[in-house]
């Protein structure tokens, strides 16, 4: 008898897929927080009014709804071992970066006996720790008012992982490791420079610390006159 060929799924086949199963879940959702019940309700509409009303993500769904056009991928997913007094005790330990395209990006851990609940709740986990990027051009080298690379010297750390993301003029591109360039098209990053130490072949620390350099740049408070001006840009 011929074999039967066997096919496999393109990306864009998965995510159309993985969309289809939120859209059923979201239907059945009853939300368990008052924020919840606010989003599915309508009374919020956005990611931004979200996030400038002090609100916390308590419950992923309500990145599901908000944020309807985000994509993942699997940054790490290994198998660990603990030993107990029955012998070895095996789990999977899934690490997943999320992110829309413009502005929010995500990434989450989690541990679980099987593979894909693993995978489902480091989804989870990399919703409810969701962040926005602040965007700009920060170059002296390019005065445009386009927002394709950092404001201003932004850096994070994990573990022994330091990264540096220093802002670039338009047509530089990622000049990043290969590692983290998702991390910075995740947020619509096109233009960056950047410096890093310690031991960047541990992937999941690589990332993390390239997280957390672009969550660095909400910390700085701007002045009025900063404000204006780049109000005025926009």
């Amino acid at each position: 008898m011929p074999r039967r060929e066997r096919k496999f799924e393109t990306d864009e086949e998965k995510q159309v897929r993985a969309q289809e199963a939120r859209d059923k879940h979201l239907q059945t959702w009853v939300p368990k927080t008052a924020v919840g019940k606010m989003v599915q309700n309508g009374e919020i509409s956005s990611m931004d009014d979200f996030f400038s009303k002090g609100m916390r993500v308590m419950e992923p769904e309500i990145v599901d709804i908000l944020l309807p056009g985000m994509t993942d991928k699997m940054v790490e997913l290994r198998k660990t071992a603990r030993i107990t007094r029955q012998g070895r005790s095996f789990s999977f330990r899934a690490a997943v970066l999320i992110g829309d395209g413009d502005s929010y990006i995500g990434i989450g851990t989690a541990k679980d006996r099987e593979r894909f609940p693993a995978l489902t709740k480091a989804m989870n986990n990399a919703k409810l720790s969701i962040i926005k990027v602040r965007k700009g051009c920060g170059s002296w080298e390019c005065r445009c008012k386009e927002h394709h690379s950092v404001p201003f010297k932004a850096e994070g750390n994990s573990s022994s992982v330091r990264v540096i993301l220093l802002p670039a003029p338009k047509g530089t591109g990622l000049v990043v490791g290969e590692k983290i360039k998702d991390v910075l098209k995740f947020v619509g990053i096109k233009d960056v420079w950047s410096k890093t130490r310690g031991n960047t072949g541990s992937t999941l620390d690589f990332v993390c610390a390239a997280v957390n350099a672009l969550a660095a740049t909400n910390d700085v408070k701007y002045s009025e006159d900063m404000a204006k001006k780049l109000e005025e840009r926009k």
